[in-house]
């Protein structure tokens, strides 16, 4: 078989997850057209980078309009690649926009400062410079969102980008280079899409490539691990927003039909294939059963149906490899004691929503991200247990607590380890202002708002002399 070095007239199929048939037929790059991507943003970014920043908004506001051009382009695409639902399509793209023209007011706001120095006049500034090529790799459950995440405020801070497209998703990630090229310089976002067998070498050939900077990945956590292992190498920073386990505490003083709405929005929006999913809903004994009830009630009017016909809250998941692991997580907590709630049998992708009720630490339900239409509810004594029960747990991106006290609620978010927590609010919340990203195995640094410009600009130290200068020697 050829490697990716050799595989530069070849393409791959990406299949529709729904009915089989294939829905994208894209180009497979091998190392060589990877490498020229790098050398195309690198070409690109002295121009780029020179702009001043109203012509940079400018350009990046035209991006955003030609991306809301292209909807019925991207649900199409979003609905044969991963069996989207028309509706998550279109959110995806509003939310995207809307990142876009967030970005492009950041232009203005890379700023410095003046500090002041011990030594006689001396003028000491701290500067944010663009730092050069960044490689964003983005995954397929939120792509446009997701794609364009990795690629709107490096470009604002003056950075051209290589952006890795997901195997899973390569024309809905095409469409989003396809609308800055229509924007921007050429070369200022170049995209590369690889069949999944060269998902490696591709990836690994982008990272060593001398001209890319540093790097940002969305993606599963043990991927996560390896890039940052392979940039180690080379002292390159990397931006990590890998895996989650999001646990929604019910205090025994919340509304309960407010926390039923969130934790049914949290775990089932998109079937549960978000990164802040609600994973792990902690209820407080006292109010256990109750929430249960009404939880359960609530679910079980979520059906399940064909995305393409839209009528259903619940569409498809990614893959059958899907649908068999989670259908496992709830097997096994069955087996060791837990009750399902509500559930049943998928039809091929279709996965109707599982609740399941007394799950304890020692299942893999508790500890494994499922990725999928699944959430197990666990109890609590009380209120200190419940942080603890929360906080078990290796990743650390999103939480929320429900409780009548804000006060309270304040509180024990201070004590939940995780990058993002809500109070009286679900776990799956994003803005594009807003400083988005984790903790512990959920990776490190931050997208969005100021938070991003830290995480995708050199902070230089500059000085001016402006008296003569006494030395010792």
């Amino acid at each position: 078989m050829a490697t990716a070095a050799q595989a530069s007239d070849r393409s791959f199929t990406r299949l529709n997850p729904v009915t089989g048939e294939t829905a994208t037929t894209a180009p497979a790059f091998g190392v060589e057209q990877a490498n020229a991507a790098v050398d195309a943003a690198a070409a690109a970014f002295p121009e780029w980078s020179a702009l001043g920043p109203n012509a940079r908004r400018a350009k990046l506001n035209a991006a955003a309009d030609a991306l809301a051009a292209k909807a019925d382009q991207f649900v199409d695409a979003m609905m044969g690649e991963i069996g989207a639902t028309e509706g998550w399509a279109r959110f995806n793209l509003m939310l995207a926009v809307g990142m876009v023209r967030e970005a492009a007011a950041l232009t203005t706001q890379i700023g410095g400062e003046v500090i002041p120095s011990d030594k006689p006049g001396c003028i000491a500034m701290a500067l944010r410079e663009p730092v050069g090529v960044m490689l964003g790799i983005a995954p397929w459950n939120a792509p446009i969102i997701l794609g364009v995440r990795a690629v709107a405020v490096p470009l604002a801070c003056g950075n051209t980008v290589v952006f890795k497209a997901s195997e899973q998703c390569p024309r809905t990630h095409s469409l989003i280079a396809e609308a800055f090229n229509e924007a921007l310089p050429a070369g200022a976002v170049s995209i590369v899409t690889n069949a999944p067998e060269d998902a490696a070498e591709i990836v690994g050939a982008l990272i060593d490539h001398p001209q890319v900077r540093r790097i940002n990945f969305t993606g599963s956590t043990n991927v996560g691990k390896i890039i940052a292992k392979r940039a180690a190498e080379h002292l390159k920073p990397v931006l990590l927003e890998l895996g989650g386990k999001a646990p929604l505490i019910v205090l025994e003083d919340a509304d309960l039909d407010e926390a039923v709405k969130a934790a049914a929005f949290g775990a089932f929006m998109n079937q549960g294939q978000i990164c802040m999913s609600t994973e792990r809903i902690i209820v407080v004994d006292s109010v256990a059963d109750a929430f249960v009830e009404k939880f359960g009630a609530k679910v079980k009017t979520m059906a399940v149906g064909d995305p393409r016909e839209g009528k259903t809250p619940l569409g498809a998941v990614v893959d059958r490899k899907a649908v068999d692991w989670c259908a496992s997580l709830v097997a096994d907590a069955v087996a060791e004691g837990a009750v399902q709630v509500t559930g049943g049998e998928a039809n091929g992708v279709l996965m109707p929503a599982h609740v399941v009720d007394k799950v304890t630490p020692e299942m893999k339900l508790f500890r494994h991200e499922s990725f999928g239409p699944v959430v197990g509810i666990i109890r609590a004594r009380d209120e200190a247990h419940a942080i603890e029960l929360a906080n078990d747990t290796e990743y650390g991106l999103s939480a929320s607590v429900f409780t009548r006290d804000t006060a309270r609620g304040l509180k024990v978010a201070r004590q939940i380890k995780s990058g993002i927590c809500h109070i009286n609010g679900p776990t799956v919340h994003d803005e594009a202002q807003m400083p988005f990203g984790g903790v512990k195995a959920s990776g490190y640094g931050r997208f969005g708002g100021k938070a991003g410009v830290d995480a995708f600009t050199e902070l230089r130290w500059i000085t001016i002399e402006t008296q003569p200068g006494h030395y010792p020697i």
